[in-house]
């Protein structure tokens, strides 16, 4: 590796961020287990709850940096589970809208500790989680640009 130190595995950016992604969503897996979530439907119910109505599919899939063919899936899963209710928009019936049903709204009781033990758990003040945060919000808007 002398003549390619660059691509010593030390010095990739790459490994820390899928093994801290993986170590991320395996803690979210365990703190969203007692409500029944998986990841994916908490994400996706995060992007729901803080709308002010119905989401589009695109600008649902958007929001959650995920193409049609992955979400369509889990939005059928979570309809079926009664979580969310996909509709065709009255006004495009192209467009497919998402609303969170009740019992959907009633989880948002259930793991609204949930950030706050997942920081705890991380062994990482709210300063630097939010420093962090803003780091990858430029990492990813730089890479998806």
């Amino acid at each position: 590796m002398e003549d390619y130190p660059q691509l010593a595995l030390d010095q990739q950016l790459c490994l820390p961020l899928y093994a801290a992604s993986r170590a991320v969503t395996r803690r979210y897996t365990d703190l969203l287990a007692d409500a029944g979530l998986t990841y994916p439907q908490y994400l996706c119910l995060l992007a729901l709850w803080e709308a002010d109505g119905p989401l589009g599919v695109s600008e649902l899939g958007r929001r959650l940096h995920l193409d049609s063919g992955t979400l369509t899936p889990l939005l059928k899963r979570m309809e079926t589970a009664g979580l969310v209710i996909r509709a065709r928009d009255q006004e495009d019936e192209r467009r497919v809208l998402v609303s969170v049903t009740d019992q959907g709204w009633a989880l948002r009781d259930r793991v609204a500790d949930v950030p706050a033990r997942l920081v705890e758990g991380m062994g990482m003040s709210g300063s630097d989680a939010r420093a962090l945060r803003g780091l990858l919000d430029r990492l990813i808007d730089e890479l998806e640009d």
